[in-house]
């Protein structure tokens, strides 16, 4: 990632810690959850993307007894073979979703569904663009502890892109197209929440 894409995401970073301590209103329940996962990605017109390990990093409040408030950031980049030139080109992703999660409790263990909304921002070789959004997800919660729990999720993505955009155009020269008007990526994760 070069310096432009740390900046970026330093400040999404700042933005939700800021988002996320203004907004609980339940009780003094934070939690930050880092995440790795697999991501398997849509096709683009004439290729297909490798399918890709993310990585990623949750904010969240309680905010009722069975709901949180949660930001999310995920960063994914993938590659994929040229027909245009038959060279391989990447292209890295940043989700950025605001999410609520409805917590469904038995005991120490936790089934989680949760819906949001957001942008995806993509940095090919040759362009950087945002699309708007919405993101799905159900997981699991093993709770070690008051402070420590195991968290597993399936999460989807649809972004809204153009199909007629240059975001992998180098002037008149194209390595890829959006096949559709919407992007849709899925990606399994786990990671380790800790609440203070």
């Amino acid at each position: 990632m070069g310096s432009k894409m740390s900046k970026r995401i330093s400040l999404a970073i700042i933005t939700s810690l800021l988002t996320l301590l203004s907004y609980n209103t339940y009780s003094n329940e934070y939690e930050i959850t880092p995440f790795v996962g697999y991501t398997f990605s849509d096709s683009l017109a004439a290729t297909s993307p490798s399918d890709d390990r993310n990585y990623g990093i949750a904010f969240s409040w309680q905010d009722s007894p069975n709901g949180q408030g949660s930001v999310l950031i995920n960063y994914v980049s993938h590659d994929y073979q040229s027909a245009t030139d038959n060279l391989t080109h990447s292209f890295d992703i940043i989700y950025a979703h605001f999410s609520g999660v409805a917590q469904f409790r038995q005991q120490d263990y936790v089934t989680t569904v949760s819906l949001g909304i957001g942008g995806a921002y993509f940095d090919t070789e040759n362009n950087t663009d945002i699309y708007p959004s919405l993101t799905a997800a159900i997981g699991t919660r093993y709770e070690f502890s008051d402070a420590l729990a195991l968290v597993t999720e399936l999460r989807g993505y649809a972004s809204l892109t153009d199909k007629d955009n240059n975001l992998f155009c180098n002037a008149n020269v194209c390595s890829a197209q959006f096949e559709d008007a919407t992007w849709v990526e899925t990606n399994l994760s786990v990671g380790i929440a800790y609440r203070f």
